[in-house]
Order: C-alpha cells, then sequence, then structure tokens
C-alpha cells in the first residue's frame, strides 16, 4: 500500500507470517463452532496488535493509519473476524488517545496496549439502525454520577471487552440531537446486561450480542474527555478510522477470494487447458484483481490523510463503500471460477461470500456512506466556489 517505515513494514511481515502459519491453517476448526479463537488472540495480544495505535509512551507500538490498513488488511485475508477484533477497540483506542483526559489516558491507554483491556463500541440501537440522531438511550446527571438507560445491538466482541465506549445522549432537551451526546467510558458492571451472542450469517468466531442499560451508574469522570455533549464530533472523528479499517477489511478478505481463484484457475483444466485461458474465467480474474487495485488506492488515500491529520469522513466513506462492494463482488466472482466446488465447505470461497455482505452494513451502511459522501461533495464544493 503506501509508503511505511521499516519497523511499519517489519510488522506488516509479521502479521503476515502470522496469519499464514498461525490462522489460516486453524480457521475452519473455529469458524465450524463458532469458538471464539481464545489462542489467536493471546498471540495477538503477545505481539502487539492491538496496540498499534496507542501512543509509545504508553507501551503501545504506534503504527501509522496506513500500517495499521495493512495489518488489518493482512488479518482479514486469514480471517476477517481475527481483524473484526481489533476493529472497536482501535477506535476507542483512538479516541482516549486523542481526546481523553490524562487520567483517562493513564488509566486505560496501558492496558489496551498490551490488550489485557480490549474495548468496544456502542452506537447502534434496536429500534434505530444508522439513524443516530434518532437515539434514546441516555445518561443522566445524579450527583457525581451519570445513570445510564438504554440498549445497543450488533455490539462486536461484548462479552470480551472490558471498556465500552457508548455514545449516548447527556442532555436530552438538545436540539438538534447530536449536540446533546457524549461518548462515555464505561467499565461492564452492576446495571448492564449483556445477551447471549447474535446468530450471523458470516464473522463468526466472535461475538455480537445486544447491550441493556438499566439504570447503571458510572462516575460523571467517564465522560471522554471530561466535557459533556461534544460526543458526536469525537466519535465521527473516530469514524474515519473505523471505515478506514473496514475498507481495509475488505481489501482483506477480497485480497483472499482472489488468490484462491487464481490458485484454482491454473490448476483446474477443461477442454485441455488451464481454465484461466478461457476467455469468461481469465476475465473475471483480471475484474477481481483491477477492482482490488482501486480499492486499495482509495483506503491508502483515506489513511494518508488521516496520518496527515486532515478531515477524511468522505475519503474514508469512499474507500468503506467501494471497497465492500468490491470484496462482495469479487466474493461471488471466486465462487464462479471454482463451479460447483465454490459452493462446498471444502473451500475457503464460500466463507468469505458470507464474511464480506458485514463490511456493507457495518460501520455505516453503504447507504449512509453515499448520503456522506454527497453532502461532503455539496460542502467542498460551496468552500472552493467562495
Amino acid at each position: 500500500m503506501s509508503k511505511l517505515s521499516a519497523d511499519e513494514q517489519d510488522m506488516v511481515r509479521l502479521v503476515a507470517e502470522f496469519v499464514d502459519e498461525r490462522v489460516r491453517p486453524r480457521v475452519r476448526e473455529f469458524e465450524a463452532e463458532d469458538l471464539y479463537p481464545e489462542e489467536l488472540i493471546e498471540e495477538m495480544k503477545k505481539l502487539g496488535f492491538f496496540g498499534l495505535l496507542v501512543p509509545s509512551e504508553h507501551g503501545g507500538v504506534d503504527v501509522s493509519t496506513s500500517c495499521f490498513a495493512q495489518v488489518t488488511a493482512e488479518l482479514a485475508r486469514g480471517w476477517m473476524s481475527l481483524a473484526g477484533a481489533i476493529g472497536g477497540h482501535s477506535v476507542i483506542t483512538f479516541l482516549v488517545r486523542h481526546f481523553g483526559t490524562p487520567e483517562q489516558q493513564a488509566a486505560y491507554l496501558p492496558r489496551m496496549a498490551d490488550g489485557s483491556l480490549r474495548a468496544t463500541m456502542a452506537l447502534t440501537e434496536p429500534s434505530g439502525g444508522s439513524d443516530l440522531q434518532g437515539m434514546r438511550t441516555h445518561a443522566d446527571r445524579d450527583g457525581d454520577d451519570l445513570v445510564i438507560t438504554g440498549s445497543k445491538t450488533w455490539i462486536s466482541n461484548a462479552q470480551h471487552a472490558g471498556l465500552i465506549g457508548l455514545l449516548c445522549l447527556t442532555d436530552r432537551d438538545a436540539k438538534p440531537a447530536h449536540r446533546g451526546m457524549s461518548v462515555v467510558l464505561v467499565e461492564p458492571g452492576e446495571g448492564l446486561t449483556i445477551s447471549s451472542k447474535i446468530p450471523k450469517l458470516g464473522y463468526r468466531g466472535v461475538e455480537a450480542c445486544e447491550l441493556t442499560f438499566d439504570a447503571m451508574r458510572v462516575p460523571a469522570s467517564a465522560v471522554l474527555g471530561g466535557e459533556a455533549n461534544r460526543g458526536w464530533g469525537h466519535m465521527m472523528r473516530g469514524l474515519e478510522v473505523g471505515r478506514v479499517q473496514v475498507a481495509a477489511r475488505a481489501l482483506g478478505v477480497g485480497q483472499a477470494a482472489l488468490d484462491d481463484a487464481l490458485t484454482y484457475a491454473q490448476t483446474r483444466e477443461s477442454f485441455g487447458k488451464p481454465i484461466w485461458r478461457h476467455q469468461s474465467v481469465g476475465n473475471l480474474l483480471a475484474d477481481m484483481a483491477t477492482k482490488l487495485h482501486a480499492a486499495r488506492l482509495l483506503t491508502i488515500d483515506a489513511a494518508e490523510r488521516l496520518d496527515e491529520g486532515r478531515r477524511a469522513d468522505m475519503e474514508a466513506g469512499m474507500a468503506k463503500l467501494f471497497a465492500s462492494e468490491t470484496a462482495m463482488q469479487v466474493a461471488l466472482d471466486a465462487i464462479r471460477v471454482h463451479g460447483g466446488y465454490g459452493y462446498s465447505k471444502e473451500y475457503d470461497v464460500e466463507r468469505y461470500f458470507r464474511d464480506a455482505p458485514l463490511m456493507i452494513v457495518g460501520e455505516g451502511t453503504n447507504e449512509i456512506q453515499r448520503n456522506v459522501i454527497a453532502a461532503q461533495l455539496v460542502a467542498r464544493d460551496k468552500d472552493r466556489s467562495m
């Protein structure tokens, strides 16, 4: 992808070796039973994967967003669920790093760096979906505490997270609603119920659950940054990182599908020649590779903007939109290349096809991404013409 330092290149190579030697040989073992990959997670902790975005002074690896995207893509190439295991964790890491109080940074970042504390984010509500402005979960001030009531759903890693970055209303009278939102750093405890995992088409092994807050009390100091009603801006910035991460997950799934299709097309013969020499198959492979390359360039661009400290909401949305749609198409085309075998669980391409849709609907549906992109196009055009 983009230019990385020598240390960052070593990190990406380390991840690639981990994927090829430790992950790919065992994916089906975890997939079949929908088992949480505890052993692999422990190895990821030791290798520093949970501390990629943590500053070095807090014990982290402190890589660029560009390197983080490559690491994510490599993990997803092996198994998308492992890339998901660091997804929400990394967004909350970013938020605490950039917006947390010194006390919050000291309390959380060192443990987030070594993976002893894993985080997730909680945005989506059962009745709201992508409509965060219709949020109902609220945290009311009561003395030195906040009392949280409401529910969130599709929360990845919920049963294994020790810290939840909860976006909720701290001023229910604010108009528009986002002006009354805060990110509250919640540690699981009394008043919080975490459901059993929601059955899913793909993204197996790593759980998604519903969270129910029943007058849960947390200290008022748990508000990210120490000042209430600034959470919308914080989370929207964090989601730029999240959407680059989802785009990189899609790249990994798409690359795995293309790799498998290329291998199969060179070894499978029909009518006396390898099937890639048939124009219909060769054209599929050419289109798959071209779309993936374009998706990779979009992801690079968004990651580099973040590394430069520039706004990247449109670029991250474009990368997430195009890369996820590409992964879905490439996964389907890989099944086409494999023919009937692509429909069999004996080959991994059926798993890529089950995993790919998550990136289309996760971290803001692609329909929402198009709205964001269109709005930014108009806003930036107005700026240009002034």
